[in-house]
């Protein structure tokens, strides 16, 4: 039990950990070598697990949310990040390349259709697949919602999140001059790709503690530092993609696209405390959506490693038809 929730850990409802009977690279031709592993029973259900970030990368706990008598789970590290190389790169890496990937691992391991199962970045990339891929998925299991909006990181990066955490936000904001405070994505991104791997690093910890700070609802500022590597890595990736806007054609692409997916069942679980990615998106994304089921878990954050997401996640797998 958590001493301080009386809650279970997240780790408590999740199935025995087991190692993969399947590790490969891929090389995507242009530069990319993807890591791509396999669990569960090979003959089973077919489940892609789509990490966040972008640039999170995968870890063993991922694993643990499938009956591994049932599933066939398939895990990968984006491009530039976890056991993917190049390290942290941002040539040849954009959302559509992550979509092509993916279908480049779907026909790789020879599978038809399978289910999306992913989180935060990894729900916005499963959206973004299945309305480019409809045929392609089965189920949406979403966590988190981010649909790529520029008033999701307006929210994140603008002010919005900080009137909760100000102190936290000081933090952040701290070494970005005043003048460039107006912009911080940019005025990160300066400074993430500048060239000096020692500001790049020192740049992408302060990056990535403002995210890790407000991740749960149980812990009030980050849990640590993170590794100076992976922060990096995380830092330059969510920064790229955030400075292009998801290389979206527009404002709301996936909203103005859901009727290609609304035949899919979907089930979106998200946390009612959610200040990375508030609930709204999660309501907005499901409202009208008749295979869509919301779940709301009412004293839980972000993380996937919240006891209340942690259950309800494998709850649904255990129970989808």
């Amino acid at each position: 039990m958590d001493q301080r929730s009386g809650q279970k850990r997240a780790v408590e409802f999740l199935y025995p950990s087991i190692d993969p009977y399947d590790q490969r690279v891929i090389d995507m031709g242009d530069g990319h070598r993807i890591y791509v592993e396999q669990c569960g029973d090979p003959d089973g259900e077919p489940v892609l697990v789509l990490h966040g970030g972008p640039g999170g990368g995968c870890s063993p706990s991922m694993r643990r949310y499938f009956d591994p008598s049932r599933y066939r789970v398939i895990l990968f590290d984006q491009r530039g990040c976890g056991r993917s190389r190049p390290h942290a790169s941002v040539e040849a890496n954009t959302t559509w390349h992550l979509v092509s990937d993916i279908e480049a691992i779907r026909r790789k391991l020879g599978i038809d259709r399978w289910t999306c199962f992913g989180g935060s970045w990894g729900a916005t990339l499963a959206l973004i697949y299945a309305i480019s891929h409809p045929e392609r998925v089965s189920n949406l299991i979403l966590r988190g919602v981010f649909l790529m909006t520029k008033a999701e990181l307006d929210w994140f990066y603008g002010g919005g999140a900080a009137a909760f955490f100000p102190d936290i936000w000081a933090r952040f904001v701290a070494p970005v001059p005043p003048e460039e405070r107006g912009d911080l994505v940019a005025a990160y991104r300066r400074r993430l790709f500048s060239g000096n791997l020692m500001e790049e690093t020192r740049f992408g910890r302060t990056w990535a503690n403002w995210e890790n700070a407000l991740a749960s609802v149980a812990q009030d500022g980050p849990l640590g530092e993170s590794p100076s590597e992976y922060a990096r890595a995380f830092a330059r990736l969510e920064n790229h993609y955030f400075s292009h806007a998801g290389f979206l054609e527009h404002d709301g692409w996936i909203l103005a696209n859901r009727h290609r997916i609304e035949h899919i069942p979907a089930v979106i679980v998200q946390g009612r405390y959610d200040m990375i990615c508030p609930p709204v998106s999660a309501w907005t994304l499901a409202d009208g959506w008749e295979k869509a089921d919301l779940r709301i878990v009412p004293f839980a954050g972000h993380a996937l490693s919240e006891p209340g997401i942690s259950a309800e996640l494998v709850r649904v797998m255990d129970t989808l038809p």
